[in-house]
């Protein structure tokens, strides 16, 4: 699976057939990003998207030294289940 960084519109995504699940941040300044919306359309759902989209955001988070300040439930709920 290929997760995409869309810099210019703050979000991580992958496509399928022209449909898209993401996770959407806000930049909030000083290497902090907000990860505030994770989205999977229904013809995506079942296939464990949402987690590979919020893993390839935290790593992309701790491999940049960049802070997350997780305010999506999903990610919330990833971040205490991978504390690491």
């Amino acid at each position: 699976m290929d997760v995409l960084h869309d810099k210019e519109n703050n979000r991580f995504v992958y496509s399928v057939d022209n449909i898209e699940a993401q996770l959407k941040y806000h930049d909030l300044g000083n290497n902090t990003l907000e990860y505030y919306s994770t989205f999977v359309p229904n013809e995506l759902r079942g296939q464990g998207i949402a987690g590979k989209l919020v893993k390839f955001a935290a790593d992309y988070a701790k491999e940049n030294g960049i802070k997350v300040v997780p305010t999506c439930s999903f990610v919330v709920k990833f971040y205490e289940r991978n504390p690491e």
